[in-house]
């Protein structure tokens, strides 16, 4: 949940409902290159719109206009940044206010305030909550990774394989008995769960983009029970879980065992769970079908896991020897784009080369952009995890919180998660693409494919 884990349109949505402004007497701002409104209420929207995503839009803006540049999201002006040069002179590691929690609470009516020492204090417990459940639920995630694999083991290798959907699956259950505990052993629990979350979040993704929402009365009530319902599974766990020690410790004890109320413990676990959900099963989605296209990555990584495992067991030691493996996951995030789009409000008058950014602008990190800019990547349409061998590059991606210490938890947990499924997998099972099979890209909150994703499988031994 830090600075650059946010990634949609939506997030505009919740900065702009806040504070509207009216246009100023000149149609570009501060001599910032970029478009004018194409209507007079909801400026670049339609544009936007007809772009496909706020990704795709920002792709062509910054190819049109360069480094910087400027549009109007309703009345309000933004600027997007689209090379890690400009980023560099924007971003502010000491920024304590966490954008994507501020645009989820904002969408999910949450109102909860905090002063900068709470919001540290808070921080701290949710880093925490975030290791302590991944070192305390090991032995569980590789027995859910297991699972997975013995599922696969028994297919033909002439099976289609639903990819998006298994990666879903596991990626549900992974996350609801890690974040919340033993309740979400029971499969009836995860698929409820998983139902409540993706009427949310699809939402999330489009209902608040185009005031569809609050036009569909059914689909408000739809959203609006499922939101309620989540809630209060969560609210019976914080009081099952209160005063009391289980050997089993989850995501949400951390935050119980803090000096946190218990509206501030249900939004941080709700935060937490709608976005590790989406981003794990994504990423474990997209790692999978880069390792199908690739046969020489997949083949030195499986040598890496075969070195590093051996016949032994898998343990977090040896996992944490996966550095081949963690470029692989580096690079899957930068191919696909996993998080286009992050944002902050602009608090006082900055300035990035020769253009001066007036204070309360909206202001974009085009992620999207950055991220297949060749002047930082060479190739930058290849899938190639050997460029992280460079310790130049990997201080780039920190920078843009995919690693170090500005990358989010949410990512933090993703990346763990993916990588013990992935030594399980790869360690036993080729991993196959189907063949004449496109993949096409949908850019929402978390990028994804627009059909499912089909795979087959055959085993190594």
């Amino acid at each position: 949940m830090l600075d650059f884990a946010i990634f949609a349109v939506t997030f505009l949505l919740a900065l702009v409902g806040a504070v509207l402004y009216l246009y100023p007497a000149s149609r570009q701002a501060s001599g910032i290159p970029g478009i004018t409104p194409t209507e007079e209420k909801d400026g670049n929207l339609p544009d936007i719109m007809n772009s496909g995503s706020l990704h795709e839009f920002l792709v062509n803006l910054h190819e049109r206009f360069g480094p910087v540049v400027s549009f109007w999201f309703g009345r309000r002006l933004v600027v997007s940044l689209g090379t890690v040069d400009v980023l560099k002179q924007h971003i502010n590691p000491n920024k304590t206010l966490d954008p994507f929690e501020t645009m989820l609470k904002s969408l999910l009516s949450y109102q909860s305030d905090e002063n900068v020492s709470e919001n540290h204090t808070r921080k701290k417990l949710y880093e925490n909550g975030v290791t302590d459940s991944l070192q305390s639920n090991f032995a569980l995630l590789l027995k859910l990774s297991e699972e997975l694999l013995d599922k696969w083991l028994t297919y033909p290798e002439s099976q289609h394989v639903p990819l998006c959907q298994h990666m879903l699956g596991f990626a549900m259950k992974s996350v609801t008995q890690l974040v919340m505990g033993s309740a979400f052993e029971d499969d009836q629990e995860v698929i409820r769960f998983q139902k409540n979350h993706g009427t949310i979040w699809s939402e999330i993704g489009k209902g608040f983009l185009d005031g569809s929402l609050d036009k569909n009365t059914t689909r408000k009530r739809q959203y609006e029970d499922a939101l309620m319902q989540l809630e209060s599974i969560l609210k019976k766990i914080i009081k099952e879980r209160k005063g009391r020690n289980f050997s089993q410790h989850v995501f949400i004890d951390s935050l119980v065992q803090g000096k946190l109320n218990d509206q501030q413990i249900l939004e941080d676990t709700m935060i937490f769970s709608l976005a590790s959900c989406i981003i794990t099963a994504k990423l474990c989605t997209w790692a999978i079908c880069f390792l199908t296209t690739s046969e020489e990555v997949q083949k030195k990584l499986y040598e890496e896991i075969d070195q590093v495992l051996g016949k032994g067991p898998v343990t977090p030691e040896k996992i944490e020897k996966l550095r081949y493996c963690r470029q692989v996951l580096c690079e899957t995030v930068r191919t696909a784009k996993l998080t286009p789009v992050s944002a902050r409000l602009q608090d006082i008058e900055g300035k990035i080369d020769k253009f001066i950014i007036p204070r309360e602008t909206l202001v974009l990190y085009a992620l999207g952009v950055v991220l297949q800019d060749p002047s930082t990547w060479p190739s930058p349409y290849k899938f190639d995890p050997d460029r992280f061998d460079d310790e130049s590059i990997m201080k780039t991606f920190s920078l843009l919180g995919f690693s170090g210490t500005q990358e989010c938890p949410e990512l933090r947990f993703a990346y763990m998660v993916t990588t013990v499924l992935l030594s399980v997998l790869v360690r036993r099972l080729h991993l196959l693409s189907v063949e004449g099979q496109v993949i096409e890209t949908k850019y929402e909150l978390v990028t994804s494919s627009k059909e499912e994703a089909w795979i087959t499988v055959s085993k190594r031994y």
